[in-house]
């Protein structure tokens, strides 16, 4: 039986693993509201996008391995949500961003509230696109999720015309991917991590800044054992604040603002 493109959005946002999406209701995002009621996925309805995309960054960072989901109808509802989106992309909080569009069919015939949304997003963004076949759905938002949660994360934007989102596929014709939301573990390079030891082994007064790139690689354990065993000073920054236990005799975050700084030094 054929089902329309918000019931195949939603079972694909199910695979990922999504509890919630936020949003501002909207006429052209109305059939991912269906889809989210048969899957079980919670709809926070907010008052403003901004707001949404907020709060979807935020469920992004509380949730380490979990990927979390606006959706925001066209026009001024894509760009009530770019505030949203650009601090997601400064923090590098994996979240995946739908918006609305016109129809495709009355592509560039001035239908409501249609715009370039992806000019707008394309440089605040790690991965944006459109979506033109209502049965590649699941694969586009496979697509997406491994964008924002690879390698440094960051937002991904998604938009998926009204005809497309309200077309009809059948579920034979729209293969549900496997979607993964834990960022991959990348090995460095045995030669640069010599090359690091030995700069470290004839540091005079060598110290550690842990940063926001620790918690989203989630590597504090290591982290934190390498401080034990080399007892290097370590400080805190960013979303890096937390990593380290406030009882560890190398964290010395509270000295930061009495250290001293050479003269001409800035």
């Amino acid at each position: 039986m054929p089902v329309h493109g918000g019931k195949l959005a939603a079972r694909a946002l199910k695979q990922a693993g999504v509890e919630v999406v936020f949003t501002l209701s909207g006429g052209h995002i109305m059939p991912l509201y269906d889809g989210c009621l048969d899957e079980g996925i919670k709809i926070v309805d907010v008052r403003h996008e901004q707001a949404a995309v907020h709060a979807a960054d935020a469920w992004a960072r509380c949730r380490p391995g979990s990927i979390g989901v606006a959706a925001v109808t066209a026009g001024p509802g894509v760009t009530d949500g770019v505030t949203g989106i650009a601090n997601a992309w400064r923090a590098n909080s994996p979240i995946l961003v739908i918006g609305g569009q016109g129809p495709f069919e009355n592509l560039r015939r001035g239908s409501l509230q249609e715009m370039d949304h992806l000019g707008v997003v394309r440089p605040i963004t790690k991965y944006c696109d459109a979506i033109y076949q209502t049965k590649r759905i699941p694969e586009y938002i496979e697509l997406a999720v491994r964008h924002a949660v690879s390698g440094i994360p960051g937002p991904a934007y998604l938009e998926i015309p009204m005809d497309v989102f309200m077309g009809q596929a059948e579920w034979a014709d729209a293969p549900m991917p496997r979607i993964r939301t834990a960022s991959p573990r990348l090995s460095p390079d045995r030669a640069e991590v010599r090359a690091a030891i030995e700069i470290l082994g004839g540091a005079k007064r060598p110290m550690l800044m842990a940063g926001t790139s620790v918690k989203w690689s989630r590597a504090a354990g290591e982290m934190n054992r390498f401080v034990a065993e080399t007892h290097i000073p370590t400080y805190t920054n960013g979303m890096g604040r937390g990593t380290v236990p406030p009882t560890s005799p190398e964290f010395l975050n509270r000295s930061r603002r009495s250290s001293r700084i050479p003269a001409g030094v800035s």
